[in-house]
């Protein structure tokens, strides 16, 4: 493997010990696409669930598909830098600018059409709602929001009802009949034991009377509400993001022009090289004995 490192760099003229403007662009550019190929192999090889119905519900089929798409970018680029080759670098490149257009589009159809966009969440986070003790990995993600942004259901407490052992009817046979799950439950500062059976009987109750015990409020009004007044942080971390990408787009693509000129220089030598050895073998023999 070293061989064949030292051979791709001499073919690209680079001598041993040698220090180049594009030693710098090759290894300033793996830094990021290490920051993501480091979480893609994580989340590919330490989530894997079966296979289910729908992919924007499980959260782990998810992030696997995340997970998959960052490690194949992020291989892209680092071997395409490493091995100083022109198709994987263009392939890299071709990708995050992909990414980098669906990710303003997706801004603008946010932007424009918000009515739309909230509906259309909101419909998800019902059917999550429905879906809420079928899958593990959903439970967690669930719990962890409502418990997060101290919210409970989509738009209220009273959401939970849409599930089937939370469902508040005579005919539930459920103990959860008419609850809410613990993570809705207002814990208490000094409560070293959590109380799972915090939220049973609670849709039952009035939401002054629930506010007591529980968090009334939706999570999706919550959501709405925690990115409005940290807007600053939001427009800061997209902002990161995107200029990240940018960074990754722009050395990966003066890398290739390095590439380009180096091949051309090399063509050129190799030309000149073979025109020379050319006229040296019609040039007439002994011509220094001629009179």
């Amino acid at each position: 493997m070293l061989a064949r490192s030292r051979t791709s760099g001499k073919q690209l003229g680079f001598r041993p010990g040698q220090s180049t403007e594009a030693d710098f662009v090759k290894d300033f550019s793996r830094i990021p696409k290490m920051t993501f190929w480091v979480p893609g192999s994580i989340l590919e090889s330490g989530l894997s669930r079966d296979v289910v119905d729908t992919l924007t519900v499980d959260p782990a089929l998810l992030l696997i598909v995340v997970g998959s798409v960052m490690f194949l970018i992020t291989f892209l680029g680092c071997f395409g830098a490493l091995r100083n080759t022109i198709c994987l670098l263009k392939m890299f490149v071709g990708l995050l600018v992909a990414i980098l257009l669906l990710q303003i589009a997706a801004a603008f159809v946010g932007y424009f059409f918000t009515d739309t966009v909230m509906e259309r969440t909101e419909r998800l986070m019902m059917k999550a709602i429905e879906r809420y003790r079928e899958d593990q990995d959903l439970e967690n993600a669930i719990d962890f929001i409502q418990k997060k942004f101290q919210c409970c259901g989509v738009e209220s407490y009273k959401n939970w009802s849409r599930n089937a052992y939370f469902e508040c009817s005579d005919t539930n046979p459920s103990l959860e009949a008419c609850g809410v799950p613990f993570s809705c439950c207002i814990r208490l500062q000094n409560q070293t034991v959590l109380n799972t059976m915090c939220g049973y009987g609670m849709q039952q109750l009035e939401e002054k009377l629930a506010r007591q015990d529980i968090f009334t409020i939706g999570c999706l009004d919550k959501i709405v509400w925690w990115a409005k007044h940290n807007l600053l942080l939001v427009a800061g971390l997209t902002a990161g993001l995107l200029l990240l990408e940018v960074c990754m787009i722009a050395l990966a693509a003066v890398q290739i022009c390095w590439i380009k000129n180096v091949l051309q220089r090399q063509e050129r030598k190799a030309a000149q090289s073979k025109s020379q050895r050319k006229e040296s073998l019609w040039f007439p023999p002994f011509a220094e004995f001629d009179d």
